[in-house]
């Protein structure tokens, strides 16, 4: 049988069944009349529903083998779809997962850069408080050197205003 026929609806199925059944019996009914003329009712009786049911169980399993070849064939193509979306699920999960991965190595570089330019800072600031607790003694000798400076400016003006 070929593999793409498709399932026969259940009542078109019953109605091949049945014209299958009614041909089968007009069949019975001629060999019965010929085997009538011999004188063996009966007999011919047996052989014809016997020959019947062949036929039937013979029909039967031709329409189960159809149905189980299309039942086959799509169960193929379902597991080929599912596999195939299965795949892209799972390249699409890898691609997101490198992503993720590259942007947390980059936060990653950040914050370590960051980091380094903040550990600097606070040197330098720690640097410049130090060299800074120098600075009023520096001040204090620059108040000094002012007021000095102050004091011989005002002396040199009396001086050359001395009429």
């Amino acid at each position: 049988m070929e593999s793409n026929q498709t399932l026969v609806p259940e009542k078109e199925e019953k109605n091949q069944l049945n014209s299958d059944d009614n041909r089968a019996e007009q069949d019975g009914e001629e060999e019965q009349q010929q085997r009538g003329e011999c004188g063996d009712h009966e007999n011919a009786e047996s052989q014809t529903s016997s020959s019947l049911n062949g036929k039937e169980i013979l029909k039967a399993i031709e329409v189960v083998e159809r149905d189980s070849m299309a039942i086959a064939h799509s169960y193929t193509s379902l597991f080929a779809s599912l596999r195939s979306t299965l795949s892209e699920v799972t390249s699409t999960s890898v691609d997101h997962m490198i992503c993720f991965g590259d942007a947390a190595g980059r936060v990653q570089e950040c914050a370590l850069d960051a980091a380094t330019k903040g550990n600097r800072y606070i040197n330098s600031c720690l640097r410049l408080n130090e060299e800074m607790k120098g600075i009023d003694n520096l001040a204090t000798q620059l108040k000094i050197i002012r007021r000095n400076v102050d004091a011989l400016d005002s002396a040199v003006n009396r001086l050359v205003r001395f009429p």
